[in-house]
C-alpha cells in the first residue's frame, strides 16, 4: 500500500508551445551548422509538432549536442527598462528580466545594482553605461558572456576586474563616468536553471 494515496505517481509531462519552438530552434542552428541533412530536418520537425510528451519531444533532438547556456541568452522580445536612476536612495535591476541593447544608469549621492546574471538580452552585444556622481554603481556580469569594460574614473574609481573574453558569446561592454564616485564590475556564475 502506497504510503501516501493522495500522490500521483510521476507521468509523462506535456510540451508547451515554447518548448516546441526551442527544439525547432535547436534543429534548424543544426542542419545550418551541417550537423544533419534538409531531409532529415523536415523529418524531426514533424517528429516535434507531433510529440505528445517531454521524452518524444528530446527524441527529435537525439544525437545532437546539447545547447550552451549562453544559446538561449540573446531573444526577441522588448527589454523591461532602459533606465535606472538613484538620488540619495539605491536602485536595482536583477533577476529575470531583457536587458536592452542600452541600458543606462545614474546615480547621484546614491547607488544601484544592475545584474545580469538572470537577464536575457536584446541583442547579441549590450551596453551598460553606468554614470556615478558622488554615488556607486555596481554591474554583475555571467561569467559565460564576453566582458568589456572601458569607463573613467575622476577623482573616483571605475573597476575593470570582470573583463573576460569569451569569443562567439554574447557580449557586455561596460561603460562610463565614476566621478567622486566608483563603479564596480565582476563576473559571477549564473544561477543553475
Amino acid at each position: 500500500m502506497p504510503e501516501h494515496p493522495d500522490l500521483i505517481p510521476a507521468r509523462p509531462v506535456r510540451p508547451s508551445d515554447e518548448d516546441r519552438e526551442q527544439a525547432a530552434r535547436r534543429l534548424q542552428e543544426a542542419a545550418a551548422a551541417g550537423r544533419i541533412e534538409l531531409a532529415e530536418l523536415d523529418q524531426r520537425l514533424g517528429e516535434i509538432y507531433t510529440a505528445r510528451t517531454q521524452g518524444e519531444l528530446a527524441h527529435a533532438g537525439r544525437d545532437l549536442p546539447e545547447p550552451a547556456r549562453t544559446d538561449s541568452l540573446v531573444v526577441r522580445d522588448e527589454p523591461h527598462s532602459r533606465f535606472a536612476f538613484s538620488v540619495f536612495g539605491w536602485f536595482s535591476r536583477k533577476g529575470r528580466w531583457i536587458a536592452p541593447r542600452v541600458f543606462t544608469s545614474l546615480s547621484v549621492f546614491g547607488g544601484g545594482e544592475i545584474d545580469l546574471r538572470d537577464a536575457r538580452f536584446a541583442g547579441q552585444e549590450i551596453r551598460v553605461r553606468a554614470f556615478a556622481l558622488w554615488g556607486y554603481t555596481e554591474v554583475v556580469v555571467p561569467d559565460d558572456v564576453e566582458v568589456e569594460v572601458k569607463g573613467l574614473g575622476l577623482f573616483g574609481a571605475f573597476d575593470r576586474s570582470a573583463v573576460n573574453r569569451r569569443q562567439g558569446a554574447p557580449r557586455v561592454i561596460v561603460s562610463g563616468l565614476a566621478l567622486f564616485g566608483g563603479v564596480g564590475t565582476k563576473t559571477k556564475r549564473p544561477a543553475a536553471r
